[in-house]
């Protein structure tokens, strides 16, 4: 009920935020702060930007806060990506692991370009390129917290708020919720409530703009391949439900937009993204994917390396059916691991179970010694045999000769153990004659 109660209050909190600024023009737009939608992670970019269904990347805090239940360690990540006419993407997040399941997520970026050339009104043109220069730039900091609720399902929020620096500045935010639920081991199923405060965008002019709330669906599916040395990840990410959304990327003026599943649901279902990811043991992510199932000239691919658990580095190619490809690299760093070994214990899945069984090696079975209680059964004594020189020779006749059995050993009540030592040696009184 507390945490139920403390939701409430951060609605109520997002919701009056939104309603005061309703004294402005409000306009409803399609994609306010659409800044906040850039996939900042390589991972998630190489996977067809499937980022709802990615779990472990905390490059991807501003659509999938849910994945910090499941932080065990403080994690730095940071991501640069290089876009047309020099536009550049810069994010860097913090994973800070709390107690009971949870975890605090933290993120910066900027997204603009530098060094653009401009003329004032009136101004004669330069000779040479001594241009005045201006920046235009999207600045946006993150809050993200999520936590487990119950064995199976995690729970995250995100707020966003954006800083507008272009020819007129303006303020924006944004609040997003997001889920995730095991249905069996190594299968998910992820929403994100996107925009639930509504995303909205106030500038200087006064102008007010919103976008309404939209809800998407993620499905995600591990198979390891033992024969093979890893496992094989596949991610699927639905479009918008509730509204229509332009699906395509080859800018075709002829193309239609995505119906809503209950109008067409192929329709829809196509204006998803994919991706496959192969996890070798030691380390290497090889992966490929589509960002729209509508035309191939969206293809992604890249790569990924885990070095000594502590740092993570990947690689995104992301092509495009009009502008020139994109490449964005990520590098993900882990203070504590640096200098210490994982932490035993966490919950494992049943799969995870059973790998580790059966790829454990079984510890040596050592046989601990027994003390031997058992004493030997007695022997009677042998007379030691006299040398003949020193004592008279008696007749061969009157020789004694002694039976086998007056040497044998007395008959015990029990049974004499088995023991592993060579028998005694006993002569008899013929054996010395000889």
């Amino acid at each position: 009920m507390s945490f139920l109660k403390k939701f409430n209050t951060l609605r109520i909190v997002f919701l009056a935020s939104a309603l005061s600024s309703l004294g402005f023009a409000a306009d409803r737009v399609v994609g306010a702060n659409a800044t906040l939608d850039i996939e900042p992670g390589a991972r998630a970019a190489a996977l067809g930007s499937t980022t709802l269904a990615i779990e472990g990347d905390y490059l991807g805090l501003m659509t999938n806060a849910y994945q910090l239940s499941q932080a065990k360690y403080m994690w730095a990540s940071f991501s640069h990506t290089a876009y047309y006419e020099d536009t550049k993407y810069d994010y860097a997040s913090m994973v800070i692991p709390l107690p009971k399941n949870q975890g605090l997520g933290v993120s910066f970026s900027r997204f603009g370009a530098d060094d653009i050339p401009y003329i004032k009104d009136g101004e004669p043109l330069p000779e040479g390129s001594d241009y005045n220069t201006l920046s235009i730039a999207d600045w946006v900091f993150s809050v993200a917290w999520g936590r487990r609720i119950i064995d199976r399902l995690d729970l995250g929020i995100a707020f966003h708020v954006l800083y507008r620096d272009m020819d007129q500045s303006g303020w924006g935010f944004r609040g997003d919720a997001s889920a995730r639920f095991q249905i069996k081991d190594d299968f998910y199923v992820s929403g994100l409530l996107k925009g639930w405060t509504s995303s909205a965008a106030k500038w200087e002019s006064g102008e007010f703009e919103y976008s309404a709330p939209e809800f998407y669906l993620a499905l995600s599916y591990g198979l390891p391949v033992e024969y093979l040395y890893g496992k094989f990840n596949f991610y699927w990410q639905s479009a918008g439900i509730f509204h229509h959304d332009s699906r395509d990327l080859d800018f075709d003026e002829d193309t239609h937009g995505g119906e809503r599943i209950w109008e067409d649901p192929l329709d829809w279902l196509s204006g998803g993204r994919g991706g496959v990811e192969f996890a070798f043991d030691f380390g290497l992510k090889l992966r490929v994917g589509l960002s729209c199932f509508t035309t191939f000239k969206s293809v992604t691919a890249g790569a990924g390396i885990t070095i000594a658990n502590f740092l993570v580095v990947d690689y995104a190619f992301e092509s495009h059916p009009v502008f020139s490809p994109v490449h964005r690299v990520s590098v993900s760093f882990s203070p504590y691991l640096f200098g210490h070994k994982p932490k035993d214990g966490g919950s494992l899945n049943k799969t995870a179970a059973v790998k580790k069984l059966v790829t454990e090696e079984p510890e040596e079975f050592v046989e601990e010694p027994v003390a031997e209680s058992i004493q030997d059964a007695p022997v009677a004594p042998v007379q030691e045999a006299v040398p003949v020189a020193e004592q008279a020779r008696p007749a061969a006749s009157e020789v004694p000769v002694a039976p086998a059995s007056s040497v044998a050993p007395e008959k015990t009540t029990e049974p004499a153990p088995i023991v592993n030592r060579p028998a005694p040696i006993v002569e008899t009184d013929d054996e010395i004659l000889e």
